[in-house]
């Protein structure tokens, strides 16, 4: 039942970051890294039975590799 409300979590932070118009090309990049990473963690992490741990993993991780992208092409 947890990882029910991980999933449904991740889902609705991909659904949110979606609505990036007002936002800087850091925000916008950070936002869709964090999008991708809930994706791809929560993929990778159904394999082993934890895909609300692989979605959260993957969200921070994907948002650190955003924030990143996103301060490179500002400089």
């Amino acid at each position: 039942m947890a990882d029910r409300w991980k999933i449904g979590f991740a889902c609705l932070a991909l659904l949110a970051a979606t609505g990036c118009a007002g936002m800087s090309d850091t925000q916008r990049s950070t936002a869709i890294g964090t999008g991708v990473g809930a994706l791809g963690g929560a993929a990778i992490g159904s394999f082993s039975g934890n895909a609300g741990w692989g979605a959260l993993i993957g969200a921070g991780v994907g948002a650190a590799g955003g924030y990143a992208v996103g301060q490179s092409r500002r400089n």
